[in-house]
């Protein structure tokens, strides 16, 4: 039997449809929205978000959240660079199991914070002795199956991940990231595209984790076979010493390397991008290419910030991720992306369209629309008949959002909530979060307490 809800309203690429009815099949997709007030259904005082997509994340390092901040008496610069020593060494340390039980409770708290889909830009491919498992896919296994028991969609992209630096060897430390030919990360992605069929919720991508992590001829390679069949992921430029580094090696800057020898089209997702020049921004909008910013990861790193407003200007694409996972509500990334252009531009219109005026929105809509194309979907509405009904629902009797008009209501969401405004996540039509909580947290939370002491990292 089908299910049916009444929303206050939900939101469509047109705007607000209020007292809005959704039918929806046993599979979990969309049958019809209407406002026929006769039709009997269940009320849910809340107004419907399309759920959200998060672009980027490393799930293992959600077990380090917070851990790199001890700054005093390191004897070392403290940057990116001393904070991946940090992240290697937890890397080094997690089994498979450990993954597992990482991965559900991150995914569990994406879905409370209203992601009902994540990429999970994946490199911790092999055993602590940096030999591939029987099972090549093995952790990305173990990562699907934290996706399937958090009840969220997931997009598995293996990496291929070389040496490094460039054209240096691989450290130890990197050992378990390590493809060496291309014909093994090759073999790795068939291996990743087997394990996406255990789960109806999951598919793949491809790419390579950085340009200092490949070599030249591996990089020409993978991007001479990829046939725009499947999203392609790859950091670049998030540091500037990478973009000296570059510059030292290829005798140009990392966007203007790939632009000028790679078939770059929207299919690449171009992850961070914060230091670019005028002409890179403007080859990755003519060529549809998309950037994924991560911006509570961004600022917590030092990175930089993006040059978004000439990025803008030139239509280009953008959608956000959580990456260390320092942060994981969906409205802060966007926030945090907001005030940091505000405080370099001086401006408050930085998400503002000719004849959309609605920053909130616009902020939401090109978020959603652009993640959805790093999970490997096209999607122009955001809820459509026969697709999946995936949706945030923020809390209608909320102080703020009791009183507001529906023309405010988005900007509220982005600019004046929290977790604790949202009422529950949906996928699939179905509750996988209802007020701040999991639907099966204990047991989540449990096999994640055990992990957090086996390794004990956060001690």
């Amino acid at each position: 039997m089908n299910s049916k809800f009444k929303f206050r309203g939900i939101l469509t690429a047109n705007g607000w449809l209020e007292n809005a009815i959704v039918e929806i099949d046993k599979s979990g997709q969309l049958v019809s929205i209407e406002q026929d007030q006769s039709v009997s259904a269940e009320i849910i005082d809340g107004y419907a978000l399309p759920g959200f997509q998060n672009a980027h994340s490393h799930a293992f390092q959600y077990a380090m959240a917070g851990l790199a901040e001890l700054h005093e008496g390191t004897g070392t610069p403290d940057d990116f660079w001393s904070w991946r020593n940090t992240m290697y060494n937890l890397a080094l340390t997690v089994s498979p199991q450990h993954l597992e039980d990482i991965a559900t409770m991150l995914y569990a708290e994406m879905a409370r914070h209203g992601y009902t889909a994540v990429a999970e830009f994946h490199y911790l491919h092999h055993d602590v002795d940096g030999n591939p498992y029987n099972n090549l896919a093995e952790h990305g296994e173990r990562l699907i199956a934290a996706a399937s028991r958090a009840g969220i969609h997931i997009t598995l992209v293996p990496m291929f991940y070389q040496q490094g630096g460039f054209g240096l060897p691989a450290e130890s430390k990197q050992r378990r990231f390590i493809s060496p030919t291309v014909e093994d990360y090759y073999q790795l992605l068939e291996s990743t595209a087997q394990a996406t069929k255990q789960y109806n919720n999951a598919n793949y991508g491809m790419g390579i984790h950085s340009l200092r992590a490949v070599k030249e001829e591996d990089i020409l390679s993978v991007c001479k076979d990829f046939k725009n069949d499947i999203p392609f992921h790859i950091h670049i430029s998030e540091q500037k010493k990478e973009v000296e580094d570059c510059l030292a090696f290829y005798g140009k800057r990392p966007v203007e390397w790939l632009l000028d020898n790679c078939q770059i089209s929207e299919s690449f997702h171009l992850v961070h991008a914060t230091h670019l020049s005028e002409d890179e921004i403007k080859g990755i909008a003519q060529t549809k290419a998309n950037v994924v910013l991560c911006p509570s990861t961004e600022g917590n790193l030092g990175d930089g910030i993006f040059a978004f407003e000439s990025f803008k200007n030139q239509n280009g694409n953008w959608s956000i991720g959580t990456d260390s996972h320092v942060g994981l509500n969906p409205f802060e990334e966007l926030r945090i992306l907001d005030y940091g252009q505000r405080l370099t531009t001086h401006k408050r219109n930085t998400f503002y369209k000719p004849l959309k005026g609605n920053s909130g929105f616009n902020a939401i809509e090109m978020a959603w629309k652009t993640g959805k194309k790093a999970m490997g979907e096209h999607r122009d509405d955001f809820f459509e008949v026969g697709q999946p009904f995936d949706a945030v629902v923020m809390d209608a009797k909320v102080p703020l959002l009791s009183n507001t008009a529906t023309e405010h209501l988005c900007n509220t969401f982005v600019y004046s909530s929290d977790a604790s405004n949202i009422l529950g996540t949906m996928v699939q039509g179905k509750w996988v979060s209802q007020r701040g909580r999991h639907k099966d947290y204990d047991h989540i939370y449990g096999n994640f307490q055990k992990t957090m002491k086996d390794l004990g990292c956060r001690m």
